[in-house]
């Protein structure tokens, strides 16, 4: 979905025509007098345009991760002994200050 156009027009296009029946209430001053559909065309237009910038460049700034970012345990090891005081390593073995193990 993310190299297709359709996501980001359909995006568009769906805020386009909320703004339309939101700008044809408001703007004609509800249902007691006559519809301004200029004025709804014009706002549905500038939804639109803004919507399709706004996921245009969302769209664009999507980087993904390097590969080596999603690898490791999700400990956070100790780089002078790699493979000390994982979750997984005996109570005997842990690094205490006044031993210096």
């Amino acid at each position: 979905m993310r190299t297709s156009v359709k996501g980001p027009l359909m995006f568009s296009a769906f805020f386009a025509v909320l703004a339309f029946v939101a700008v044809l209430i408001f703007a004609s001053g509800g249902s007691a007098r006559a519809p301004r559909f200029d004025l709804a065309f014009t706002g549905a237009g500038i939804a639109f345009i803004v919507s399709l910038v706004v996921a245009a460049m969302l769209s664009m700034s999507h980087k993904e991760n390097a590969d080596h970012l999603g690898k490791g345990s999700g400990v956070n090891l100790s780089s002078k002994r790699p493979g000390h005081g994982g979750p997984g390593a005996p109570d005997s073995e842990t690094e205490t200050p006044d031993t210096g193990h």
